[in-house]
C-alpha cells in the first residue's frame, strides 16, 4: 500500500517538475560548464547537468520497463549541448508521468510507495536541488524555493532519505538522540543513533520535546537538510549534537 500523499498535491509536483526543469536548463545554457559546485566536491556545473539529464532517461526508462534498465543514455549526442540533453530528457519523462495517474502502481526504491506519485516528487526535488546547485557555481541570482515546495522537500529528506535510504545503506548515528524540525504549521521528528534511524511528521508540541529543536523559514530548512546551506543557516535549540548528527548522516544518504 503507497503511503499517504505528502504535504503538496502530486498535480502542483509535476508542474513544477517541468517549471524547475526549464529553469535548470536555462541556467546551464548560461553558465560556465566547468565551474565548480560547493555542494558537490569534485563536480563541475557541466557534470550536475549530465547527471540530471542521464537520471531523467532512466527515470522514464524505468517507469516504462518496471525495472531498473541495464543499458541507458549517460551522454549527449556528439555535438550536442548539455541544455538541449537535459529539456530533451525532461519532455520524455513529464510526458511518460503525466500519462499515469500519481496512484498506479510504479517500479520504485521506496517500498513505502510504489506508485508514479513518488517518481513525481523525487523528480521535482532531484532538479530543484541541482538547480540551486547551478546557480551557486555559477554565482547566478538565487531564484528561491516555493514554501509549498520547501515543506514537500523537508518531508521527502526526512521520511525518505533519513528515515528509509540511511537504514537501506546500514548506516546509524554514533549518539541516541532527537530532532524537532519546525517551519510554518509543518513539524517532524528525526531520531537517529546506534539502533534507530526514523522520522515522522508530529505536533508542534511533540517537536518542541525533542533534545535540539531546528527552526527557520521553509526555504531555509529545505537547503539545510539537502546540504545546501550551512549549519549556522538555521536556529538550533538544545545541545546541537544531535543536529549536526541529522546534518552528517543526511549527507551520508543523499551523496
Amino acid at each position: 500500500m503507497s503511503r499517504e500523499h505528502g504535504p503538496v498535491d502530486p498535480g502542483r509536483l509535476l508542474t513544477a517538475l517541468g517549471i524547475e526543469g526549464r529553469v535548470l536548463a536555462e541556467a546551464v545554457h548560461a553558465a560556465p560548464l566547468e565551474a565548480p559546485v560547493p555542494a558537490c566536491p569534485g563536480w563541475s556545473l557541466g557534470e550536475v547537468a549530465r547527471h540530471v539529464g542521464s537520471v531523467y532517461r532512466l527515470v522514464r526508462r524505468r517507469l516504462a520497463d518496471g525495472r531498473t534498465p541495464e543499458d541507458w543514455q549517460r551522454d549527449p549526442e556528439p555535438g550536442r549541448p548539455l541544455h538541449e540533453f537535459l529539456e530533451t530528457g525532461l519532455a520524455e519523462l513529464l510526458d511518460e508521468l503525466a500519462a499515469h495517474e500519481p496512484q498506479e502502481r510504479a517500479d520504485t526504491w521506496w517500498p513505502a510507495d510504489p506508485t508514479y506519485g513518488f517518481w513525481r516528487r523525487r523528480m521535482l526535488h532531484e532538479t530543484l536541488i541541482h538547480r540551486v546547485d547551478v546557480e551557486q557555481a555559477s554565482g547566478a541570482d538565487p531564484r528561491g524555493v516555493p514554501d509549498d515546495l520547501a515543506i514537500d522537500g523537508i518531508d521527502e529528506a526526512l521520511t525518505l532519505w533519513f528515515g528509509h535510504k540511511l537504514p537501506m545503506l546500514g548506516l546509524t548515528g554514533t549518539k541516541a538522540g532527537s530532532v524537532g524540525v519546525r517551519t510554518g504549521a509543518h513539524s517532524w521528528i528525526a531520531r537517529a543513533g546506534p539502533e534507530t534511524t526514523e522520522a515522522w511528521r508530529c505536533s508542534a508540541e511533540e517537536a518542541e520535546a525533542a533534545d535540539d529543536v531546528v527552526t527557520a523559514k521553509p526555504a531555509q530548512v529545505y537547503l539545510w537538510l539537502w546540504g545546501r546551506a550551512s549549519l549556522t543557516s538555521v536556529t538550533v535549540r538544545g545541545v546541537h549534537d544531535q543536529a549536526a548528527q541529522l546534518w552528517a548522516l543526511l549527507r551520508l544518504a543523499t551523496r
